[in-house]
């Protein structure tokens, strides 16, 4: 294993589930791409084109412009929320008439690579450093918004989100679904966290979720607490980048354009599952 892990103290924990990166790729056992946000393939989620293993025992999600001129990163899970993929395509054209931006019936069910309720889920990574992207680490459930309780059909738990590369982050927690229904608790959206600098870049981000709550953690300093809605479904994770600006099927962010083509990535040594014991 790589550096140690930050672990609460006060009680003892047992490693249940890890992915280090040693390897020279990215292993498909336990992780897959995501590709589509609520059935449609999403222009700037892409795949292995957007990783690279360079021998450091990281994994680096890149930024890439493609030869349109447009951008995207790459989106890793360990399960799927059954919303995202595309249905199987029984009407002519592959259309719901009634429905022309959704597909009836939905896909199958696809079997997660992990999933898992409470513990403490902890990443070790190295932010972004140029501005229109973003990076995320985060738990979703395969259910989300099937019903008004949160604790069945879970939370969207984001355990840290960083959308400026100055060092500032935020924790967010979302339920009740993606519409009228949604409810949202968090330290904000604008950074309202700050990260003090470490001599390698590296930053640790950690969540203890259990039936009484969720405590967050950077750097092995507790940054949030929130006792409720506690989602008390297994749930996957994410490790995300997304560039700014398309999820209106706008043009690019104008800092995006200022940026270019100039080389950006997130890199992450060590995604690491622990119970309680």
């Amino acid at each position: 294993m790589n550096k140690p892990s930050m672990l609460p103290p006060g009680k003892k924990w047992k490693l249940v589930w890890h992915d280090e990166f040693d390897g020279p790729s990215l292993d498909l056992e336990k992780w897959d791409f995501r590709r589509h946000l609520l059935q449609c393939e999403h222009k700037t989620f892409c795949g292995e084109e957007g990783l690279s293993f360079p021998g450091d025992s990281c994994v680096h999600l890149k930024r890439i412009r493609k030869a349109d001129g447009e951008f995207c990163s790459c989106q890793l899970q360990t399960g799927y929320n059954y919303m995202d993929v595309p249905g199987e395509k029984f009407y002519q054209g592959g259309k719901n008439p009634d429905a022309p931006d959704f597909i009836w019936p939905i896909s199958k069910f696809k079997s997660p690579k992990f999933m898992h309720k409470f513990g403490y889920y902890e990443i070790r990574c190295k932010l972004q450093k140029t501005q229109g992207w973003w990076s995320a680490f985060w738990l979703q459930s395969p259910i989300i918004g099937c019903c008004p309780n949160p604790q069945t059909a879970g939370v969207e738990v984001d355990i840290m989100e960083a959308f400026k590369p100055d060092g500032s982050f935020d924790c967010n927690n979302h339920w009740g679904g993606y519409g009228p229904d949604h409810r949202w608790a968090g330290t904000g959206s604008k950074g309202n966290c700050k990260l003090k600098e470490t001599p390698d870049g590296f930053h640790l981000f950690g969540l203890d979720w259990s039936p009484d709550g969720y405590v967050y953690y950077a750097d092995g300093e507790k940054i949030w607490e929130c006792k409720a809605p506690v989602s008390n479904t297994e749930q996957f994770i994410l490790v995300s980048t997304e560039c700014k600006g398309y999820r209106e099927k706008s043009t690019a962010h104008e800092d995006l354009k200022k940026a270019g083509s100039a080389d950006d990535e997130f890199v992450v040594d060590f995604v690491r599952v622990y119970d309680e014991i």
